[in-house]
């Protein structure tokens, strides 16, 4: 009985952008609708990308060239048919505490960091193990990821003022949790209640915006149309010395606006002290990045019957990120509402999210002048209702209805994310998910000892286990986390007996430190001159205990297909005992 040994070749996922299948048959028809398509996602995501780029510290510039520029890759290199990128509220809470302690120039190295990260995901076909994420880990980080996006709006909502230091510069507000409460329950004082009134009708907009009116007019669109519509009506000539009246804009909360004019490339400075520390938040973005734009395709792929390629999802995310921050642009990732808007209208192929990055450029190169006048509380009013319908809030609810270590994830998932920061949650929410993941696959494992009776009732009469063998049955998957209970297989055994049958039929997986207990176990018997017989080993535990050799270490005499030959064989290790001779002979009857 020969084991061949047939490694598996690995091979690096291929180069394969969706738009090459699906520019086939391109016809007028399909671009007409595409463009129509790209244009009304280019109108939703103008106020989304301005928002997410001052809500996550850098100013509405590189949100907008995230859109431009990401949004145009990830269409022309993903792998999904009608992905729209650009930045997401996923990142906000990360990419506020990164601006923090390391300065735009480093976010946007780590941000290239993630990229390359993305990429390398993608040729190792990493993208289809995502899906081994547990649910209780993301849907704790969207809780707290919306949760984040609030409070982050909080100030422009409401038009707070955090006053200025001793040298007469404005503070700025703390993009940790605590910290950012405690200034903001400091500021309320200076409440501004014209901009709270502005904000609650925008919002009341937003939410009561008909449905079918949405699918022609984004309620976004509207809300900041009307919020420029109030600034511009505050600076009438008549209305201008009305100062309480006036709301806080970009233009007055970034003098420099947008640059207008179009794309500059340039290499962002950034200290070579600070790569050690960006290592851990490049992994957490290029998660992130994954997580979501690989979920937002799913979710496309159930709206328009398709399939998409997640590992060239993942290549074309990475390269996204490689290139966008050279442009002056933040993270980006394929995002659920933009997508979702973008099959709505019609979409065909990937032409329609490049038509919607082109769209965004045209606003910078044309109307940058214009975004200045948008007020930040409609853009506060706008994030508020995103946040509002990201987060998975019936989670919450469904609490007492799951097993307890979900719940636990959960809870220290969000806690965290909210708390600290992403990072820090993924990491803890990953280890306490994969702990409880190897309790409960340890649970499951047994090792039982089929006595003489159980074995002829279930195999019949004439299945008679001979004096001195005993035989341990295992139940599951025997790894890391339960392979311990192998060692009762010597503990248990009495003195008298000579054979040792692992029945391995039920048994559906093993690892390498199963494979280790094995090899000590058979050690000790062949210590004690005791004899161990493998039966019914299951195709991944018998091909790896084949690679390691052990089969031919146990002899492949005492290798059995089922309990039946494996009792036949004992019996003749046992009757032969004394006559080696007799024993060879048996042994090569039976191979």
């Amino acid at each position: 009985m020969m084991i061949e040994k047939s490694p598996t070749r690995f091979r690096l996922a291929p180069f394969r952008p969706k738009i090459l299948e699906s520019l086939r048959g391109y016809n007028k028809e399909r671009l007409l609708k595409d463009l129509m398509a790209g244009l009304t996602v280019g109108v939703v995501s103008l106020s989304l990308c301005i928002g997410l780029g001052i809500a996550s510290g850098v100013g509405p510039g590189p949100g907008l060239y995230a859109g431009i520029v990401g949004g145009f890759l990830i269409s022309l290199f993903g792998g999904s048919r009608v992905q729209v990128g650009g930045p997401a509220g996923a990142f906000v809470g990360l990419m506020a505490l990164m601006v923090a302690k390391y300065g735009v120039p480093n976010v946007l190295v780590c941000t290239m960091m993630a990229g390359v990260i993305l990429i390398v995901m993608g040729l190792l076909r990493i993208g289809s193990f995502i899906r081994f994420v547990p649910q209780p880990v993301t849907a704790g980080f969207t809780c707290g990821i919306a949760i984040t996006i609030l409070t982050t709006q909080i100030r422009p909502f409401l038009g707070l003022n955090f006053g200025v230091d001793a040298l007469g510069a404005t503070l700025k507000e703390p993009a940790e949790f605590f910290p950012k409460m405690i200034a903001l329950f400091k500021a309320l004082p200076t409440v501004s209640p014209v901009t709270v009134v502005l904000g609650v009708l925008l919002f009341v907009l937003l939410l009561r915006w008909p449905k079918h009116w949405g699918k022609r007019i984004p309620a976004s669109i509207i809300a900041v149309l009307a919020g420029m519509a109030w600034v511009g009506l505050t600076h009438l000539p008549g209305l201008s010395g009305l100062g309480f009246l006036q709301v806080e804009t970009i233009g007055s909360a970034f003098p420099n606006g947008i640059p207008q004019g179009g794309l500059e490339f340039s290499w962002p400075e950034f200290d070579w002290g600070t790569i050690n520390a960006l290592v851990s938040p490049a992994f957490a973005i290029a998660l992130l990045c994954a997580l979501e734009s690989l979920l937002s395709a799913v979710v496309a792929d159930g709206l328009i019957d398709d399939r998409h390629d997640s590992n060239q999802e993942l290549m074309g995310q990475g390269i996204a990120n490689l290139v966008t921050p050279l442009f002056g642009g933040i993270a980006v990732t394929g995002v659920i509402a933009r997508t979702a808007t973008n099959i709505r209208a019609g979409a065909t192929s990937p032409v329609a999210g490049m038509v919607h990055a082109a769209f965004l450029l045209l606003v910078v190169i044309v109307a940058a002048p214009l975004v200045v006048h948008i007020p930040l509380v409609a853009l506060a009013a706008v994030l508020i209702m995103v946040a509002w319908r990201m987060g998975e809030w019936e989670e919450f609810r469904r609490l007492h209805h799951h097993e307890w270590e979900d719940s636990a994830v959960f809870l220290v998932t969000f806690g965290l994310t909210v708390c600290f920061d992403l990072t820090v949650a993924v990491k803890i929410g990953m280890l306490l998910a994969a702990i409880l993941f190897v309790k409960r696959v340890a649970d499951t494992t047994r090792v039982n000892t089929m006595s003489g009776d159980a074995i002829n009732h279930s195999y019949g009469e004439d299945l008679h286990v001979p004096e001195g063998v005993i035989v341990y049955r295992i139940f599951g998957a025997l790894l890391f986390g339960a392979a311990d209970r192998l060692d009762n297989v010597l503990r248990r055994e009495s003195g008298d007996i000579k054979v040792v049958i692992l029945h391995m039929a039920s048994m559906s997986a093993m690892d390498a430190t199963a494979l280790d207990r094995l090899e000590n176990i058979h050690a000790k018997m062949k210590m004690h001159k005791l004899h161990l017989i493998i039966c019914g080993a299951q195709s991944q535990c018998y091909a790896m205990l084949a690679r390691s050799g052990f089969l031919t270490e146990v002899g492949l005499e005492n290798v059995m297909p089922d309990l039946r030959a494996a009792v036949e064989r004992a019996r003749i290790l046992i009757e032969e005992k004394g006559n080696p001779s007799v024993v060879e002979e048996s042994a090569s009857a039976t191979a």
